[in-house]
């Protein structure tokens, strides 16, 4: 049973809530004012935070700052009858997960709760992973909240116990070989070894040696045995990276791998049995890669026997500031300086960027930041981006003619759409579930998928 610190000072008002969250099947914690806020949230464990925002002794910003100091994963929703965007923002500021007006429907405080309490698990299961996976060894920054990120996660956690063979796509910079990493990690085969590759990286003549070995003289300048990536990766993983970019001729030695567990060195004379587990990656469209003949399609159908798809960075934005703020802390460490923070105007920029080399960009914009910032906050000003790209990204698909009224239901317009596709690819199509997401009725969402005409954009 998940538990609520409640700190609410109106009897009456306390007494309706905890009644309608026991109904929920959550237990709750009832403080009559902001001292004592503070001191159960210092002395406690909760799953969420319930508080009013004009309290004696302390007000609700106070037992905001106090939970997050004592527990920043502990979400904290904030009630009040002052509604004013000025206390709203200040909430928020401050790390308020939500902000609601008083007087309020239930039903919308209990959806706040449960979307609330959502994240935090999603958050809560992420650190888990992290954290197993350094328990072996490994400091794989599988950072996100977000239900694209929340599906890769299962996924990798799924297939990693077995030998089955993975596909991982996505764009450069997503991250790929962390993901091979961590099924590596979390599989029976993690005392063995993890041998990457880059196949792009290796000219075409070279790859077969790298990848098989050879034996002495078998070509001028064999001077001696050489012992290839598969052998070094027996009892373990190998990951081929752009696996596309392999000579196709190559590519037939690859399959006889990966259909009878031997390989050959070049000048061998016998074959030579390994137990590995094979992983492949690509950035490039792979449907189109087969109908080029840059692929041999039965040796996708060998690779592609799990297939993994690591989202863009710009599907997944909720997760930018988590990934702003853990490449923080590690550069601050790398660097033996104190640990600064992000300013919300440098987050939001962060937001609204289109992030073209995914986390990896990510990481290196941060990098510098914290490099050029001389003081505990990193502004604006520290992130070098494109500002061209930054402003036409939020410009694209807006009309510049007409009036502002026009342009304003335009903006609209696009945001919505936006925000409704990233809703739907969150939760797969349901409808349902991306209407509660939104906060709109079911038919409202409907509407708007029809007046938009985005059936097929998920």
């Amino acid at each position: 049973m998940e538990t609520i610190l409640l700190v609410e000072d109106k009897e009456s008002m306390a007494r309706m809530l905890t009644e309608t969250l026991a109904a929920e099947g959550y237990r709750t914690v009832v403080a009559k004012d902001g001292a004592e806020g503070i001191r159960l949230a210092r002395e406690g464990r909760f799953d969420l935070v319930l508080s009013d925002l004009r309290l004696p002794r302390k007000d609700g910003i106070e037992v905001l700052r106090a939970s997050r100091a004592e527990n920043p994963r502990t979400p904290v929703i904030v009630m009040t009858a002052f509604g004013t965007i000025e206390n709203a923002v200040t909430a928020m500021k401050e790390g308020a997960y939500d902000f609601i007006t008083k007087p309020f429907d239930t039903d919308l405080l209990l959806l706040l709760l449960k979307r609330a309490l959502e994240a935090r698990r999603v958050l809560t299961e992420n650190m888990l992973l992290k954290d197993e996976l350094a328990a072996k060894g490994n400091s794989n920054d599988l950072i996100g909240k977000s239900g694209a990120m929340e599906d890769v996660v299962l996924q990798v956690r799924k297939v990693a116990p077995g030998k089955t063979t993975v596909l991982i796509l996505g764009e450069s910079g997503t991250g790929k070989e962390l993901f091979a990493r961590a099924i590596h990690d979390l599989s029976p085969r993690r005392s063995g070894p993890f041998v990457p590759i880059n196949c792009a990286a290796i000219p075409r003549e070279l790859l077969e040696s790298e990848l098989f070995g050879h034996e002495k003289g078998s070509f001028t300048g064999a001077d001696s045995k050489k012992i290839g990536k598969f052998e070094y990766a027996d009892m373990g993983t190998i990951f081929l990276d752009e696996i596309v970019e392999m000579d196709v001729t190559l590519q037939t030695k690859l399959l006889r791998v990966l259909q009878e567990g031997e390989i050959e060195r070049v000048g061998g004379l016998k074959p030579i049995q390994i137990d590995v587990r094979v992983i492949a990656a690509t950035n490039r469209d792979i449907e189109k890669a087969i109908g080029e003949r840059l692929i041999r399609e039965d040796l996708f159908y060998r690779l592609n026997v799990f297939p993994i798809t690591i989202p863009p960075l710009r599907e997944r934005k909720d997760d930018i500031p988590l990934l702003a703020d853990f490449f923080t802390a590690k550069y601050c460490a790398e660097l033996k300086t104190s640990l600064k923070k992000i300013s919300g105007d440098a987050v939001r920029q962060l937001m609204n960027y289109p992030w073209k080399g995914n986390v990896r960009e990510l990481e290196n914009c941060i990098e510098r930041a914290v490099i050029l910032c001389d003081g505990d906050r990193i502004t604006p000003e520290h992130l070098i981006l494109d500002k061209r790209v930054s402003f036409e990204s939020s410009l694209l698909g807006l009309s510049m003619e007409g009036g502002l009224e026009d342009t304003a239901k335009e903006a609209v317009r696009i945001a919505e759409t936006e925000r409704i596709i990233r809703a739907l690819k969150e939760t797969r199509g349901n409808k349902s579930r991306a209407a509660e997401i939104l906060r709109v009725s079911y038919k409202t969402l409907l509407t708007k998928i029809k007046d938009y005409g985005i059936e097929s954009h998920y």
